[in-house]
């Protein structure tokens, strides 16, 4: 997508609507990554065209229905809606999930680092059992997300937004608080967590207002070729808002695209950074940075949604993305990518600072072009990453 102001006009081949026309799309979706498994599920894409289309981008919005062979239920719907000449962007992320997860405690770094994993002393002479595998939660989430953002000058937009994430039906598989029979408990990570930082570890929500600041000179946000782009998201969680607790977060990221060939376009190395760090007070277990739980879900390749997460993160992954075959009607049908992440998460109640422990994965990829006009690709990567992580991902548009 080309961010405009009357002298920059959109590409005209990437223009399918007039002004006032809207399109309706239902497509099958099947999907895998280790989270999830196998995905199964439908979407209808919609597409409108608020004002002139030489001035102003296509509204876009996404709607799903999957249902997972690990007997996850996950809906969402996502917009992007542009006001005549690009005026106001209202970016909505709203969602249900009835689903589950293993978590590996808090911070980067091998099991043996974190603190549930060798035990530790809850009483005088009494000790927790060590827990040195996957801890598995089932939960529900809802997440409602409106950001509204007004161009401030070209490539600048600022604005505010709402967040509402509110986790209920927690159940901690792992969790054994009975001592009968001189037995020891099992204290999970995020049974430990919770109750340390004064949290119901059945349910608690995240609710606040945000201050944003983007700049984006993408030629198109599915799929670029050329520009940058930069988000500063300050989030403020009062409890007079619904949150379980008073809480403060930045939420940082960057990403760019350098071709490499005259010749082809898409032949570019890309590059994408974010970091979610707490600012003030503390934020429940599941709203800390996680790999995997950005806004689409699709750092970390290689590991289980949700396997780092930390009371500050920082995420890097930088990928090589090549075309390879295609014929006269579709030239850049078949391309390859070539990608390595890596990602250090804070404790900080374990003693595991940022980049005391750094995690890293790469892997392989191919790129499938659906739309040419308007760069849809199907992408299909294997990712392996320590600990014996390993995995194929399958999703629409590029991961960054």
């Amino acid at each position: 997508m080309v961010f405009s102001q009357g002298h920059h006009p959109i590409p005209s081949d990437t223009i399918h609507l007039n002004k006032g026309e809207s399109s309706i799309i239902p497509l099958p979706i099947i999907g895998a990554n280790p989270t999830v498994g196998v995905l199964f599920g439908v979407a209808l894409s919609a597409n409108a065209m608020l004002g002139d289309p030489k001035t102003t981008r296509m509204s876009t919005s996404v709607s799903t229905i999957n249902y997972s062979t690990n007997n996850q239920l996950l809906m969402f719907i996502k917009t992007n809606v542009y006001t005549p000449d690009d005026k106001w962007i209202l970016l909505g992320d709203w969602r249900y999930f009835d689903s589950s997860q293993p978590t590996f405690g808090l911070g980067t770094g091998p099991q043996s680092a974190k603190l549930v994993s060798e035990g530790y002393e809850y009483e005088d002479g009494m000790f927790t059992e060590p827990i040195t595998t996957s801890q598995m939660l089932e939960f529900n989430y809802i997440k409602f997300s409106e950001i509204f953002l007004k161009r401030i000058k070209e490539y600048f937009y600022a604005g505010l937004g709402y967040h509402l994430d509110y986790h209920y039906n927690i159940k901690d598989n792992l969790l054994k608080l009975d001592t009968t029979n001189n037995t020891s408990p099992h204290i999970t990570s995020h049974y430990s967590y919770s109750i340390y930082n004064g949290y119901d570890a059945e349910t608690y929500s995240l609710s606040g207002i945000s201050l944003n600041f983007v700049y984006d000179s993408r030629d198109n946000a599915a799929n670029p070729y050329k520009g940058r782009y930069s988000l500063i998201s300050y989030r403020m969680n009062p409890t007079f808002l619904g949150s379980t607790q008073n809480s403060t977060s930045l939420w940082l990221e960057y990403r760019d695209y350098f071709g490499v060939s005259k010749k082809r376009a898409r032949d570019l190395i890309a590059v994408w950074l974010w970091t979610d760090l707490q600012v003030t007070g503390t934020r429940p277990y599941m709203d800390l940075g996680a790999i995997g739980w950005d806004q689409f879900g699709k750092s970390g390749r290689a590991y289980t949604q949700g396997r780092f997460r930390g009371t500050n993160i920082i995420y890097s992954e930088v990928e090589y993305r090549a075309h390879l075959w295609g014929t006269k009607k579709s030239p850049e049908l078949i391309g390859a990518v070539v990608f390595a992440n890596a990602t250090t998460a804070s404790n900080r109640d374990g003693n595991i600072d940022l980049f005391k422990y750094v995690n890293y994965a790469y892997g392989v990829g191919l790129r499938i072009m659906l739309q040419k006009e308007a760069r849809i690709n199907v992408t299909i990567d294997y990712a392996w990453g320590q600990y014996g992580a390993q995995g194929i991902f399958i999703n629409a548009n590029e991961v960054f």
